[in-house]
């Protein structure tokens, strides 16, 4: 994130103006009360952490990790993704049906989101349950954050790896390209056994995909190439992480999407 003389508190909305460009507020866009409370809130110690890396790395900007607009432009097909109006009017008319279909998945309790990005799909799982966003990366964190508050929604947010060992037992997990950013057998099966780790006994696993295109070349996605697969070859590995009551469908070409319930440990 950039530094930012003036801003409202990611945290609490509070307006500040900072003294010099070197104020970790500034860096962090947190006002200082909100700053000093880091040491409780995972999410603020995450922005600190983030605060003090861009600072100090000001004169060579990291290129690492993916910019929160790249995700809006990869949805909006705009910049390097668009392909004309030939293409991305279809693709604007799948993501509204990928929308109305996620809506309609039944979903409640503790949800996790796993590789929330700036939170495209974030809104919409705040209204479902407790929500809690998981990302690597803190400046698409702060685009999801934003997006919550201007629909007047809240939810747990925390910077850390979205692979990493689960801290809880949640009722749902969802996540978006979590298994088509994955190249080989081996590393989405890892994904997979991530994503599963969070569920309950009776938990449901939810999940949107890049859909294949001819010839099964990989895409240009947002944050590296994505390796769509097939409805029926996710089934199966959704099937082989023990996973059951699995469905899993397609719009016409952009997105797969689909559900599976984790069973029960045996004893």
């Amino acid at each position: 994130m950039p530094f930012r003389p003036s801003f409202d508190c990611l945290w609490c909305g509070r307006a500040w103006d900072v003294r010099s460009d070197d104020d970790l507020e500034g860096w962090a866009a947190l006002c200082p009360d909100c700053l000093g409370k880091a040491g409780d809130n995972g999410f603020l110690r995450g922005r600190v952490r983030t605060a003090l890396r861009d600072r100090s790395a000001a004169a060579t900007p990291s290129v690492s990790a993916p910019a929160p607009g790249d995700w809006e432009d990869w949805y909006l097909r705009r910049g390097r993704f668009s392909r004309g109006p030939v293409h991305d009017g279809p693709w604007s008319m799948e993501l509204d049906e990928a929308t109305r279909r996620l809506d309609g998945v039944p979903m409640s309790g503790v949800i996790v989101e796993l590789g929330a990005g700036m939170g495209w799909w974030t809104a919409l799982l705040a209204e479902k349950g407790e929500l809690w966003l998981y990302d690597s990366d803190g400046a698409s964190l702060d685009a999801a954050r934003k997006r919550l508050m201007a629909h007047g929604l809240l939810a747990h947010v925390h910077q850390r790896d979205v692979l990493g060992t689960p801290d809880k037992s949640v009722d749902v997990v969802f996540a978006a390209y979590l298994l088509s950013s994955a190249r080989t057998s081996a590393e989405l099966d890892a994904r997979l056994a991530a994503a599963v780790a969070w569920l309950k006994p009776g938990g449901t696993f939810v999940f949107i995909e890049a859909g294949p295109g001819a010839g099964g070349d990989a895409l240009d996605g947002p944050s590296g190439a994505l390796w769509p697969r097939e409805p029926s070859v996710i089934r199966e590995y959704l099937a082989a992480a023990g996973l059951t009551a699995i469905e899993v469908g397609r719009t016409r070409g952009a997105f797969v999407l689909g559900r599976a319930e984790a069973t029960a440990p045996v004893s």
